[in-house]
């Protein structure tokens, strides 16, 4: 069975959907930092449906990899001359495979960081395209501002330094740009944060200020960040994701990518030097992402926190198996009507109730296998900016009563409160993953003696360990964990009732 790369492209069985466009005639135009599952399944995915339909043939992707690890995905793409397989997983056991080919080279930065450079440089580039995870972005989580003493970063600050983080890189192409008398290009990002665009601004406008405060004015006239919110559910792919694909449809590929059929883009209509034609892929072009974006992180981001941390203690592995359990299906809606719902502005034209409804669909999902695992993973860069603005919004919201309006959200981090002690409830270990592992799992090994000890982090939680309405929800929960067990506090939540 031959590996998948451009030469069997043809000979592959007629089950599988390969480009029907010559890659041979495709340009580059976009540069993305961040070449993922999530980027190979959303982003490459739209431009590969344009391709498919004649248009868009000038904005081929380089993938860039900046990080160590991102040395195995080069050479990968190397092998399969960027070609990769997309596998949709179907809820009633359907699957379908799909090549994409709107990837058309990959550089490995610590490589060759001057071929990177270069090819941000080129006239030809016109998008600058981000998915760098959460934790990408290099802000303080609490004042919102750029670590400048992170150690990559002085690096980078270091007269002619080869950059190690994507600020350098971004900042030298455009300073070269500039001096060559060539349009900036558009930085979009594609990440999980709240006015990602702003953000993006924010920090590469910063890194630029301290490396050149005249680049970073230009940067702040010419160059657009347009916002966006992104929503794909793409578990890790597995030895039994690659082994399914050559059993079944005859490919042998490295590095599938494995996802959900939902799909969704939402993009402000801000850019540089032009886009590709995304709203005929199915992409909503709009004026203002900011209420879809909320709807994403405050529903379905959230609720993922909700799910992963009571779900794990509670012996479950995947999500799906949550999302089928009565008892936590009730506590993600009410979570989702009572607390994240409340905390969205308005949104015309959307029903909020199917949303929801679909949400909790597409988490059943047991063929996409998304292990709680995944969604346990780097918590202090998703609950700060996905579940603590709900909290502060309901709180300054004033609501009273028995619930208080932020109990099941107070619930959600007393969850990961006690998963940060590092054991599930039968003993066995749990694998922490977090950049902030050793802090968080030291403050939560302190709860016996001190059971705020894990809302202390103020770098995290900001300034909640001093709300009382907030803490008093909190203990109750984390008493229960630790007494009962994470079934029992979901029940105590549910029992709040509506």
């Amino acid at each position: 069975m031959p590996q998948l790369n451009a030469e069997t492209l043809d000979h592959l069985p007629t089950s599988v959907a390969v480009p029907s466009y010559d890659r041979s005639t495709v340009k580059t135009g976009i540069v993305h930092f961040g070449v993922g599952g999530f980027h190979r399944a959303h982003q490459a995915m739209y431009l590969d449906r344009l391709m498919n339909a004649g248009q868009a043939l000038d904005w081929g992707i380089c993938g860039v990899g900046v990080l160590p690890h991102d040395e195995q995905m080069a050479k990968v793409m190397a092998d399969q001359d960027c070609l990769y397989t997309m596998l949709l997983k179907h809820p009633d056991g359907r699957r379908e495979a799909r090549v994409i080919g709107s990837i058309t080279e990959y550089l490995f930065a610590p490589a060759d960081p001057e071929a990177v450079i270069e090819k941000m440089a080129a006239a030809d580039t016109r998008i600058v395209s981000l998915t760098v995870t959460e934790g990408g972005y290099n802000f303080h989580h609490v004042t919102g501002e750029f670590d400048a003493e992170h150690p990559d970063v002085m690096h980078d600050l270091a007269p002619n330094a080869a950059p190690r983080t994507t600020f350098g890189f971004v900042a030298e192409a455009l300073a070269r740009r500039r001096a060559r008398g060539i349009a900036p290009f558009t930085v979009m990002s594609c990440d999980n944060i709240q006015g990602n665009g702003d953000v993006a601004k924010k920090m590469f406008t910063a890194f630029a200020e301290l490396r050149d405060p005249e680049l970073a004015a230009w940067m702040r006239e010419n160059v657009l960040f347009p916002n966006s919110m992104v929503d794909r559910i793409t578990p890790v792919t597995t030895d039994a994701d690659r082994s399914a694909i050559a059993k079944e449809f005859g490919i042998v590929d490295q590095w599938p990518v494995v996802c959900e059929p939902f799909e969704q883009w939402v993009l402000e209509d801000h850019f540089t030097q032009g886009r590709p034609p995304y709203e005929d892929a199915g992409v909503q072009v709009v004026d203002d992402v900011e209420p879809y974006e909320l709807m994403k992180l405050r529903l379905l981001n959230s609720s993922h926190q909700a799910l992963c941390y009571f779900g794990t203690l509670a012996g479950y592995s995947y999500a799906h198996e949550v999302a089928q359990d009565p008892l936590f299906v009730q506590f993600l809606l009410d979570y989702m009507d009572l607390e994240g719902t409340r905390a969205l502005s308005p949104l015309p034209g959307v029903d909020l109730p199917l949303y929801k409804r679909t949400l909790i669909e597409r988490f059943a999902n047991e063929h996409v296998r998304d292990t709680l695992a995944r969604l346990c993973a780097e918590s202090s860069d998703r609950i700060p900016k996905w579940l603590i603005p709900v909290v502060w919004i309901n709180l300054k919201n004033g609501k009273t009563g028995n619930d208080g309006g932020i109990s099941r959200s107070a619930g959600i981090v007393a969850s990961w409160a006690r998963y940060a002690e590092g054991t599930d409830e039968s003993g066995a270990p749990l694998d922490v993953v977090d950049r902030l592992k050793e802090p968080l799992m030291a403050a939560a090994a302190q709860q016996s003696e001190d059971k705020l000890a894990f809302l202390r982090n103020r770098d995290v939680f900001g300034d909640l360990v001093d709300n009382e309405r907030f803490t008093d929800a909190y203990l109750r929960t984390l008493d229960t964990l630790h007494a009962r067990g994470a079934r029992a506090a979901v029940e105590e939540l549910v029992a709040l009732g509506r």
